[in-house]
């Protein structure tokens, strides 16, 4: 897979996904689209539709998780993580193709 959630980051989206009512066979895809100030932005939302020969599909923490076959160069060994502390509230990407990443951290290079 190449993508993993932590349980914190699970506990969150769990928690999203309740609050604005998305319906529980929905997936979290996660992907990347050109933008930003790094060359790359990550893309983060709920889809209901997946397909199994196109996206690696997993649940990871009671969540169901779809990445994008063309996204494993970008995103193979991520791990997303949810920092909820006195100077940041929000997912953190831990990305290790990232070359360079913009001080917000929502995009990079590779």
């Amino acid at each position: 897979m190449a993508v993993t959630l932590t349980e914190k980051a699970a506990e969150e989206i769990k928690r999203i996904r309740a609050e604005s009512q998305v319906p529980e066979e929905s997936v979290l895809r996660v992907g990347v689209r050109a933008g930003g100030c790094s060359g790359w932005d990550y893309a983060f939302n709920f889809d209901e539709q997946h397909d199994s020969t196109k996206d690696f599909v997993s649940e990871q923490h009671g969540v169901k998780l779809a990445v994008d076959k063309r996204f494993d160069l970008h995103l193979d060994g991520t791990e997303i993580d949810f920092i909820d502390d006195l100077n940041r509230r929000g997912f953190k990407f831990n990305n290790p193709n990232a070359q360079k990443t913009c001080g917000c951290g929502s995009s990079f290079a590779v």
